[in-house]
């Protein structure tokens, strides 16, 4: 939606942009087309994206940013003077860059007000915006339903005329992190299998057995290590799959930094995970992936251009996006035999191209 008394978005011209996708992991991957998208239609623009502070150190380096703007939501718990201090602080930053053009990808109540604050003479949002953020944008763009994030977000990009760019991650990694990388792996048989275990919703936790199965058959048929990725919170489902196998593990769970995370996922052979935020962040560099979808769609939330190693569940809820259940019916109709074909056909392919390098 556009007032008519406006240059068009496809015509306008910005010279400080913010981008506003404070989270989570896999949402601040899926955002990541528009920011490539947004370098190639502002080419001397000074970029910078809005984003929690946790999630900061992933886009460092990135080759279409200019600057992160952090800010730490974290300060909520601490009390009213940290968070009080810190929302000074992030309308500080946000009115002193005096950004002319401002896109919320987030369309929610804090991100509808950092939008505000900027002051910006044009802020985009989306037509899904919810908690009353569309009352801060100046366009609003619709989206179609049930359309995949990285679609979705896309319409940003179409609506300023770089529609027809191919959507591009350009995920960077940083040469520390893959110098450290290469430390870790160098005494791990491949092919290095990562796997990710866990979730923070309970729905989408595929079964740590379920996932043992899977890996029992991979290094029984093509040897290699389990490497297992993800927060401090998952050690314990990792561990459980862990002592049901017999090859080579080794437990990255809360022990990587973001930089890290993608240092080792860059690496991958393949990666096998719920949907989380490490596997759209394997996706995104391009690495072959597995994965067991219960609660979720792979239409909405697959990893992008990777989906077909993506195994819905086939119950008569599934896709609900619910975030506890009490039946949890699809853990144990979504049986390891639908994703081994998947996992079996990557893995026999890197055992051929591995004999014939």
């Amino acid at each position: 939606m556009f007032r008519r008394d406006r240059v068009a978005l496809s015509e306008i011209r910005a010279q400080r942009i913010a981008l506003i996708k404070p989270s989570a992991l896999g949402d601040v991957i899926h955002a990541l087309p528009v920011l490539v998208a947004l370098r190639h239609r502002f080419p001397d623009a000074h970029i910078a994206w809005v984003v929690n502070r946790s999630y900061e150190p992933l886009l460092i380096g990135h080759p279409a940013l200019d600057e992160t703007l952090s800010f730490d939501r974290q300060s909520l718990k601490r009390g009213v003077g940290p968070a009080f201090r810190a929302s000074l602080d992030t309308i500080k930053q946000l009115r002193g860059r005096r950004f002319d053009l401002v896109i919320d990808l987030q369309g929610l109540l804090r991100s509808g007000l950092m939008v505000a604050v900027t002051g910006a003479q044009r802020r985009i949002g989306l037509g899904t915006a919810r908690e009353g953020s569309h009352l801060f944008y100046t366009d609003i763009i619709s989206i179609a339903d049930k359309q995949h994030a990285v679609d979705r977000n896309w319409v940003v990009a179409e609506a300023l005329g770089v529609g027809h760019l191919p959507k591009r991650f350009n995920l960077t990694v940083a040469e520390a992190a893959r110098e450290w990388a290469e430390e870790q792996l160098r005494d791990c048989p491949r092919p290095w299998m990562f796997w990710g275990v866990g979730a923070r919703w309970v729905t989408k936790r595929w079964p740590p057995e379920s996932f043992a199965v899977l890996a029992q058959r991979a290094q029984q048929r093509f040897g290699g290590a389990a490497l297992f990725v993800g927060a401090s919170d998952e050690t314990p489902l990792a561990r459980r799959v862990m002592e049901k196998l017999k090859g080579p593990c080794k437990d990255f769970t809360g022990r990587t930094t973001l930089p890290q995370l993608a240092a080792l996922l860059e690496r991958a052979d393949v990666m096998v995970s719920n949907d989380t935020g490490p596997l759209h962040v394997a996706a995104a560099l391009g690495r072959p992936v597995v994965a067991p979808y219960t609660c979720t769609q792979v239409r909405r939330h697959g990893p992008y251009g990777a989906a077909t190693g993506a195994v819905e569940s086939t119950v008569w809820c599934q896709g609900s996006y619910i975030k506890q259940c009490n039946r949890l019916e699809c853990m144990t109709e979504l049986l390891p035999d639908r994703l081994w074909m998947f996992l079996y056909e990557i893995l026999s392919t890197w055992s051929r191209n591995s004999r014939s390098a």
